[in-house]
């Protein structure tokens, strides 16, 4: 395993999903030392590579760098992005309508 390279892989896709890695691993249930550690030569064990594959919606191949992930299509995410707008106020699904339209118009 490529320790150098599994901690930076982790790290870009936390940043590709807006987490910090560090809360990542905290709140996959991994630790939130464990980037540090296996950046000091510790070597992480299986259960804990999945459960923060699990945590980061890849396979355990893609956090190891033995596969590329495969891109999430827009008809994946938009069932969880409805259940989700669903639960805002009226207030916070105006804001989030007047964001989605500003990124639009940045392209």
């Amino acid at each position: 395993m490529n320790k150098e390279f599994f901690v930076q892989n982790v790290k870009e896709l936390c940043l590709k999903q807006g987490i910090k890695p560090t809360n990542a691993c905290k709140e996959s249930g991994v630790g939130g030392s464990f980037l540090s550690d296996i950046s000091r030569g510790q070597t992480p064990s299986v259960a804990k590579v999945q459960l923060l594959a699990e945590y980061l919606g890849v396979t355990t191949s893609v956090l190891l760098g033995e596969e590329k992930p495969t891109p999430v299509s827009e008809r994946e995410l938009a069932p969880e992005f409805v259940q989700i707008f669903e639960q805002l106020s009226v207030e916070e699904q105006i804001s989030i309508v007047k964001q989605m339209k500003g990124l639009l118009a940045k392209d």
